[in-house]
């Protein structure tokens, strides 16, 4: 019995040949992919630049890098995420500061983060949880109102629409919006990230920290010796893509349509299966959205079961089926207590939700015998 995780890549043949050609061609590390990869990017997204970069934490980095915040400035951001959506803040010495979540779409609750606002706050980064949009404008309107910089953390919802139709990524409502292309996420680069912007300072300061701070740009230069010379001009890091991760990124962002189509269809298949149970809580859909979902995520009540999630989640194992848990409230993690204090308690609604939830298998090159055998299994356990 073949094991089904919680998520996996979808790699087809075109992805292999591509990536074949370029371990053949003159090219393997940053090279003319990675522009064609961000055109790409651009071209789908309807953002005007894009930087290419080597993971989702490195996007998110240089994001909060190109602001230019000063140091001891605050940002909001929700406890229900992975830790690099605060992580960066603190990389650049901004302190992180948490707004409770929405009950219905597990995304930060615009209401929350207003209450969260003071003089020092200067940034928002809301995360895109599991592939829904957070309420961009809602928040972009709180934003504009304080003066505040946004980052949208897209990390999940590549291919996914606000309510306007329009696609994220197109940093209408923020700043700045990355994404991730783990193996996990809808499409991948083994690992790689990205991230959008409008605005030609930003994009032009952070081509400069994805490469040790480093140009060789004849314009840029504060003297021209000759050919060979280069400038340091400010700290950065190397968090540069190579062209063998571009190139399996143009392919895979190619049949992105097709991907989110065939995981909107099992989760339309988990919907009606679990809907109605008496444990189970299935994830609700914002109308008028269209979410290219990242994550299956449901909430069990375990006390009226009468079963642990340990003992759901070894329970699943038998049937050869993955599950995961999404995730962790970041203010509950021993390093953010011990330097700023947190304690649970503090965010009940992303509390109440994570002691509940549960992500089941959701990736693209499931069979419709893998979705039956994940459907009948749950169903099997939790009776």
């Amino acid at each position: 019995m073949e094991f089904i995780p919680y998520g996996r890549q979808t790699i087809e043949a075109e992805d292999e040949q591509a990536v074949l050609e370029v371990l053949r061609s003159p090219f393997l590390t940053q090279g003319p992919k990675v522009a064609e990869f961000e055109q790409a990017l651009c071209s789908y997204t309807g953002a005007r630049y894009c930087l290419a970069v080597a993971s989702g934490t490195a996007a998110l980095h240089l994001a909060v890098a190109a602001l230019d915040l000063p140091e001891g400035s605050e940002g909001i951001t929700t406890p229900n995420t992975f830790t690099a959506s605060a992580n960066s803040m603190v990389y650049c010495g901004i302190t992180p500061v948490f707004a409770d979540i929405d009950a219905d779409s597990y995304n930060i609750s615009p209401a929350a983060i207003s209450k969260k606002i003071n003089s020092r706050t200067r940034l928002i980064t809301a995360v895109h949880f599991a592939g829904q949009a957070a309420d961009m404008p809602a928040i972009a309107r709180i934003a504009n109102q304080n003066k505040l910089k946004v980052i949208e953390d897209a990390a999940h919802a590549i291919g996914s629409c606000y309510e306007d139709g329009s696609r994220v990524g197109n940093c209408r409502y923020s700043d700045l919006t990355i994404f991730s292309f783990h193996p996990v996420k809808t499409m991948t680069t083994g690992e790689g990230g990205a991230i959008m912007t409008n605005d030609e300072a930003l994009y032009r300061k952070m081509l400069l920290l994805r490469s040790h701070g480093i140009t060789k740009e004849p314009a840029l230069l504060s003297q021209n010796p000759g050919p060979w010379y280069y400038e340091m001009q400010a700290l950065g890091w190397h968090y540069r893509l190579t062209d063998i991760q571009a190139t399996l990124g143009i392919s895979q962002l190619a049949r992105i349509e097709k991907f989110k189509a065939k995981r909107r269809a099992i989760v339309a298949k988990y919907n009606e299966a679990f809907n109605n149970h008496p444990y189970i809580t299935i994830p609700k859909e914002k109308t008028g959205t269209s979410a290219c979902f990242h994550l299956y995520v449901i909430q069990i009540d375990f006390e009226q079961l009468g079963k642990s999630r340990s003992e759901v989640i070894a329970q699943l194992a038998t049937y050869g089926i993955g599950s995961q848990v999404h995730y962790i409230p970041v203010h509950t993690q021993p390093w953010y207590q011990a330097s700023y204090g947190y304690r649970e308690g503090d965010y009940p609604v992303a509390e109440r939700y994570y002691h509940h939830c549960l992500s089941i298998p959701l990736y693209s090159a499931m069979s419709e015998e893998d979705v039956q055998r994940v459907i009948f299994a749950i169903q099997e356990i939790i009776k």
